[in-house]
């Protein structure tokens, strides 16, 4: 099974977020926007503004408590976590490898950056400072 497999595979198994229930619900504070894409692609792009960066090689070990690389922005259980990419493969695969170690409170943003931009979401440019 080749990796694009595996993502659809993932899409069938997680919860997944509409871009126009998230441009929708992007001002509510429970709502966090979560970039799964590399650094380089986000400094070369546009994110969804006010979104966190955890990119796909190191997301279970921020969310995970026990990690030693662990970040607190993904530890409130009354949040909810929304992953995005460029479409569905990483933050498919991401979702799904969240869930599997057990956190309930996550989901994918369906269709990714391209879908946020055409449903009109406010986007931000990362430029490397």
């Amino acid at each position: 099974m080749g990796i694009m497999e595996l993502a659809a595979q993932a899409l069938t198994e997680i919860d997944t977020m509409t871009a126009k229930d998230a441009v929708r619900r992007f001002d509510d504070d429970l709502i966090v926007f979560v970039d799964v894409r590399d650094i380089r692609e986000v400094e070369q792009s546009d994110t969804i503004k006010g979104s966190q960066h955890a990119p796909r090689g190191m997301i279970e070990f921020w969310f995970d408590p026990e990690s030693p690389y662990h970040r607190e922005i993904y530890a409130d259980p009354d949040k909810t976590y929304v992953l995005f990419c460029n479409g569905d493969p990483r933050s498919a695969l991401s979702t799904k490898a969240l869930q599997d170690l057990g956190v309930t409170n996550v989901t994918q943003l369906s269709g990714g950056m391209p879908a946020w931009r055409e449903a009109g979401g406010s986007t931000v440019e990362k430029k490397r400072k």
